[in-house]
């Protein structure tokens, strides 16, 4: 599938001023619901890697950072339903306080596969906060502790989100239209 004129095909559904503003109150409920604690955030790159970075700046907490990698799209609109970690976890997360940053919980099989995997760890708690849900899409019922917005069913780019390593940069989340 082919994007012959990208710019015509993008749409703002999320504008900056609302992402910003959503992430800091995500911010001041994570603070309250982790007051006290030790928070290690766990970073899915690549999309959640703008997302974290404007939330981070809203935690004032205890908290480490690490990151893993994982792929279920390989370059298409499409989820391929396998799910392949590509960069594991630098730390030890037994007995820790674990909240995973992710861009987006679609089809619940990468989060789903991810906690399970995360769960034989022994953290302490796992939680979600995923910028984005398509509860449309779910296959896998996964439970986000904190969510940004439900969207549509849409293929988004932008804020992090990408197509083929393309439109991360971003200020908005937009979506993304298949040429006619």
């Amino acid at each position: 599938m082919l994007f012959t004129n990208p710019a015509a095909q993008l749409k703002v559904l999320i504008d900056d001023r609302e992402l910003q503003q959503r992430v800091k109150e995500l911010g001041e409920e994570i603070s309250r619901d982790y007051q006290g604690k030790n928070l290690h955030l766990i970073c899915i790159l690549k999309g959640a890697c703008v997302f974290l970075a404007d939330l981070i700046r809203h935690l004032p907490l205890d908290i480490s950072i690490d990151f893993m990698a994982v792929s279920s799209y390989a370059n298409s609109l499409h989820t391929s339903g396998e799910v392949k970690i590509i960069k594991d976890l630098d730390s030890i997360i037994q007995g820790r306080d674990v909240l995973i940053i992710e861009d987006i919980l679609d089809t619940g099989l990468t989060l789903d596969y991810l906690t399970r995997s995360l769960r034989t760890r022994s953290p302490h708690s796992l939680n979600i906060c995923a910028l984005l849900s398509k509860p449309s899409r779910r296959i896998k019922e996964v439970n986000a502790a904190y969510v940004g917005f439900e969207i549509p069913d849409e293929f988004v780019v932008g804020y992090g989100l990408d197509f083929a390593e393309r439109y991360r940069n971003l200020p908005s989340i937009s979506v993304m239209k298949k040429d006619e």
